[in-house]
């Protein structure tokens, strides 16, 4: 039966579990006395859905704490082996599988590298399905276990009604491509067991929001900076989090070609694969037949030598332009959204790291408008190169929350619509 606000009995059930199970996964252990000032649920409410969670096996005893006067109060946590997700990162030069618990605790992980197949779509599909039977196995987690399966990918990330999630990758080469509906068909998941598709640059801000350098911040920007460039904005008007192709604002009108066809992007001066190419084209010399992050590694090996060794002019003056860049296209997120922290991640930002920091900042500030530029602090984000799996695995973690800690049903038509609202409540808190 409905009241007047149009929410059934069965709502309210679930939006109490819900504040709950979200209270203690966040800042518990907490008992069932602090339960009820924190969520706004009375005494008796809080007993009841407490026994539930209880019953369900989704909480359970964390020792007790001495009360004034009274008989010491039993603490309450979050199970953690009540729920199992996947978490993927398909990117730039691999691709990331890892199994967490229900509180994100690594339990397994297996990476594949992409190395002349590159985003050959069957060979994506055929590493992701690989990797997910190969963390359960060596766990021995069941796929029934599993809320969900999360994947990052690079790209613009629409659905459907008849294909679910499908992936606009132009700097990959992917044109539509039915990415659900093929790991739906190819991987030996129960129907109850929903995939998660999002951008990446999206999943990075997501962990780093919830977990990271940005818990606490209203609004921000998070940076990722691979052989992609991409960003997550959360502000005010995008509480959720919202992946912009911050790597295609064109920063040189005429300028070299990007990944994507255009002329001039940022990514095409910033992006890792172009960064080395500048050094390349300027008369460095990048370890031949080695991957991008390890050509990388020697190039800031160069630019930043031990002490005693002279440096290489030309991979510093490369990097300090690029700095440059990076500081202008940080700009433009100041002027137009003016967040109050910045946080670079990546595996090339991470790489970059605190070297780079100063020359952004200043090169961001001398680009800005002043009041915003005041106002926002740069640094790097702090859950390092796992961060996109990580947010990746929050997004059947927040569908979970959202049904109130109970299982989703047969998913032939993909993920319920409330994640997305139990990922706007988190991320404005």
């Amino acid at each position: 039966m409905a009241g007047r606000s149009g929410r059934t009995v069965r709502d309210l059930r679930r939006g109490n579990r819900t504040v709950v199970l979200q209270r203690l996964y966040f800042d518990g252990p907490m008992s069932r006395f602090e339960l009820a000032p924190a969520t706004g649920l009375s005494g008796g409410s809080i007993s009841n859905v407490v026994a539930e969670l209880v019953e369900d096996g989704l909480v359970e005893e964390a020792g007790t704490v001495e009360s004034d006067g009274g008989r010491p109060r039993i603490l309450l946590r979050v199970a953690p082996a009540s729920g199992h997700m996947i978490g993927v990162d398909v990117g730039e030069t691999r691709v990331r599988v890892e199994l967490f618990d229900l509180t994100l605790t690594e339990l397994g992980r297996t990476e594949r590298p992409l190395e002349h197949q590159g985003y050959d779509v069957e060979v994506i599909v055929g590493h992701i399905r690989d990797g997910i039977a190969e963390v359960l196995a060596e766990t021995d987690i069941t796929p029934e276990q599993l809320l969900g399966v999360g994947i990052g990918v690079p790209g613009i990330v629409a659905r459907t009604p008849e294909q679910g999630a499908v992936v606009h990758g132009q700097t990959i080469g992917w044109d539509a491509v039915p990415l659900e509906s093929l790991l739906r068909a190819t991987c030996e998941l129960p129907d109850t067991v929903p995939f998660f598709i999002d951008n990446g640059a999206r999943t990075l801000g997501l962990a780093e929001m919830w977990f990271g350098a940005g818990r606490g911040a209203r609004d921000a920007v998070v940076v990722l900076l691979g052989s992609g460039v991409g960003a997550c904005l959360v502000t005010e008007e995008m509480e959720h989090g919202r992946s912009v192709e911050w790597g295609h604002l064109t920063v040189r009108v005429g300028g070299r070609r990007c990944r994507c066809g255009a002329r001039g992007c940022l990514e095409a001066y910033v992006g890792a694969g172009a960064l080395l190419d500048r050094w390349r084209e300027e008369g460095g010399r990048p370890p031949e037949g080695t991957d991008e992050e390890t050509a990388l590694t020697a190039m800031l090996a160069a630019a930043y030598p031990a002490e005693g060794t002279e440096a290489d002019p030309v991979a510093l003056a490369v990097l300090e332009e690029t700095a440059e860049y990076v500081g202008a296209g940080l700009s433009d997120l100041i002027n137009i959204f003016q967040p109050e922290r910045i946080l670079i991640g990546g595996w090339a930002g991470l790489q970059l790291g605190t070297r780079f920091l100063p020359a952004v900042h200043r090169y961001a500030a001398s680009y800005a408008l002043r009041h915003p530029a005041d106002r926002v602090s740069i640094g790097l984000g702090r859950l390092g190169p796992d961060a996109v799996t990580v947010g990746a695995a929050i997004l059947p973690l927040a569908d979970f929350f959202a049904r109130g800690g109970r299982r989703a049903e047969p998913v032939s038509e993909g993920p319920s619509p409330a994640w997305r609202t139990a990922l706007e409540e988190r991320t404005a808190h």
